[in-house]
C-alpha cells in the first residue's frame, strides 16, 4: 500500500541519517525528526552549528560517519580524530577508530552534501536560442536573484521542447562555456603560446561591459560546480588556486610561463653583481601593442636590484606576472561566484581535483598514449619502460588522469588526443629504478602528494 511504501522509505532514510529523519512540510521546507526524543527541528542535526564556523586549519577536512557523526581528517599527519581542531571539543567520546583515507570521491560526496543544504526548492526556467546563446544566458542569469540559481535548472531551447531531466542542462553548460571562455571574446586568453589552459585577459577592458560579463561568468562557473555539470575547457593552475582561495607561489608561474619562471630562477641562483646585470624594481608590459611601465614598489624605477634585495624583487615580479593587472576582473568574477557558491565550500580540494570537478574526467586511451610517446635515454624495451606501462595499465582512469595532470599540468586532452598535445611540460623524467615496486611507490607519491612542476 502507499502507506507501507512511505514507511519503508522513511526507514531507509533513517538508516542513512541515523535516529533522525528529514521530512518535507507542505511548504516544501525540510525539517528533521528525532524519533528517540520525539522532537522536531529545522536545523540539520548533521551540520548544526558547523556551516557558519570559521574555516578548518590548512590541510584539515571534515567528514561524517554513516551515523552522521562529524570527524576530522588531518592530511598533514594522515590521521583522523573526533576532536574539532578549531574548538578542541570532541563530537563523540570513545568512538570507533577511523582509518585515514585520502579519497577524492569522498570529498566530492561531502561537497554534494553541502550543496544540497544550500539548494532551494522548485526550479527556474532559462530560455535561450542557439544563435544568441551568450547574450540570452547573460540577460536571464543576471536578472535572477543569485540564490535562485541554486534551484533545479530547466533549460529551454525554443523549438526543441522537451522535459529537462539533466541532459539539456548538461548541453547548455557545455555550449555556453565554449562561448564565454572563447579567447575571441577577449575576456580570457590562453596561458601561453603552447598552453591551451585559460586565464583572464588583461586587455578585456576593450569591452566596456567586461566587468559585468566577468561577474556573470563567476556565477556560471559556480553554477557548474553547484549543479555538478562540466564545462568545455579548463583554466590555468594559478586560476584554480584563486578559486580555492589558496596563496600563489613562485612555482605556480612555471605552469603558465616557463621562460619567465626560469629567468627568475636564474636570478635567484646567480650573483647579479658578478654578472653585471642592471635591473630595477619595474617591468614593461605590452597590451594591444601599447608598452607601459609598471613599478613593483613606490619609485621602483629608481630602485636598483641587488643581491640584498633580489628576493623581494623575485617575489614582487612573480606576483605581478601572476596577476598582470587583472585585479578588477578577478574581483568581479568572485563577486558573482560567491553569490552562488561561497568559496569556503571548496576548501578541501586541491587545484587538480577542482579541475576534474569542473571539466570532468576524460577516458584516457592507453594505446593512444603509448603510440605517441617518445623515449630518450631509454628504449621501448627497457625494463623501466615496461614497468611504467605495466603500472599505467593497472591504474583506474582516475589515477591515469592524475598522472596526466602531473606530467602535462592538466587533465584535459585536445580533440586529437595525445598526438596534439602541446607545451613544455609533456615530459616525465623517469629515473632508472631498480625494481617495479620502487617505481610504483615513487610514481604514486608523485601523483598523489605533489603539486606543480619540476618535482624531484
Amino acid at each position: 500500500s502507499r502507506k507501507s511504501h512511505c514507511r519503508i522509505f522513511y526507514e531507509f532514510i533513517s538508516l542513512l541519517l541515523g535516529p533522525g529523519v528529514g521530512v518535507e512540510n507542505t511548504n516544501g521546507r525540510v525539517y528533521f525528526v528525532h524519533h528517540t526524543t520525539r522532537m522536531t527541528q529545522w536545523e540539520d542535526p548533521r551540520t548544526q552549528g558547523l556551516l557558519n564556523d570559521k574555516p578548518l586549519p590548512e590541510g584539515w577536512e571534515m567528514r561524517f560517519t554513516v551515523d552522521g557523526i562529524p570527524y576530522f581528517v588531518d592530511h598533514n599527519r594522515r590521521t583522523t580524530t573526533y576532536i574539532d581542531p578549531r574548538t578542541g571539543k570532541s563530537s563523540l567520546e570513545n568512538g570507533p577508530q577511523i582509518t585515514y583515507v585520502r579519497d577524492f570521491k569522498a570529498k566530492v560526496q561531502y561537497f554534494r552534501f553541502w550543496c544540497q543544504q544550500l539548494s532551494m526548492p522548485q526550479h527556474i526556467k532559462i530560455t535561450v536560442t542557439r544563435k544568441t546563446l551568450f547574450e540570452d544566458s547573460f540577460q536571464q542569469m543576471m536578472s535572477f536573484h543569485p540564490q535562485d540559481l541554486r534551484r533545479r535548472l530547466w533549460i529551454i531551447f525554443p523549438g526543441e521542447e522537451g522535459l529537462d531531466y539533466g541532459g539539456v542542462a548538461r548541453e547548455w553548460f557545455f555550449l555556453l562555456s565554449h562561448e564565454v571562455l572563447n579567447p575571441m571574446y577577449c575576456l580570457f586568453e590562453y596561458a601561453g603560446k603552447d598552453n591551451y589552459c585559460l586565464q583572464i585577459n588583461p586587455a578585456s577592458y576593450i569591452n566596456p561591459d567586461h566587468l559585468k560579463y566577468f561577474k556573470f561568468i563567476g556565477r556560471f562557473i559556480a553554477m557548474a560546480l553547484f549543479h555538478g555539470k562540466f564545462i568545455d575547457t579548463g583554466f590555468s593552475l594559478p586560476f584554480y588556486k584563486r578559486i580555492l582561495n589558496k596563496p600563489l607561489a613562485l612555482k605556480d608561474l612555471e605552469s603558465i610561463d616557463p621562460e619567465f619562471y626560469n629567468s627568475l630562477i636564474w636570478i635567484k641562483d646567480n650573483n647579479l653583481e658578478e654578472c653585471g646585470l642592471e635591473m630595477y624594481f619595474s617591468v614593461d608590459k605590452e597590451i594591444l601593442g601599447e608598452v607601459t611601465t609598471h613599478e613593483l614598489k613606490p619609485d621602483g624605477g629608481n630602485v636598483l636590484v641587488t643581491e640584498e634585495n633580489k628576493e623581494e624583487y623575485i617575489r614582487l615580479v612573480a606576483e605581478w606576472r601572476l596577476s598582470r593587472g587583472v585585479e578588477e576582473q578577478t574581483q568581479a568574477f568572485f563577486e558573482g561566484f560567491n553569490e552562488v557558491l561561497p568559496q569556503q565550500y571548496l576548501q578541501y580540494f586541491d587545484a587538480k581535483e577542482l579541475e576534474v570537478m569542473l571539466c570532468g574526467m576524460q577516458e584516457i586511451d592507453l594505446v593512444d598514449w603509448q603510440r605517441h610517446t617518445i623515449y630518450r635515454h631509454y628504449a621501448r624495451s627497457s625494463k623501466q619502460i615496461l614497468w611504467f606501462w605495466q603500472f599505467v595499465k593497472e591504474m583506474d582512469n582516475e589515477k591515469r588522469m592524475r598522472l596526466l595532470q602531473f606530467v602535462t599540468g592538466t587533465c584535459r586532452l585536445p580533440m586529437g588526443g595525445f598526438a596534439d598535445l602541446m607545451g613544455t611540460f609533456n615530459r616525465l623524467d623517469l629515473p632508472p629504478y631498480k625494481s617495479y615496486e620502487q617505481l610504483k611507490e615513487k610514481l604514486m607519491f608523485a601523483i598523489e602528494e605533489t603539486e606543480g612542476f619540476g618535482q624531484e
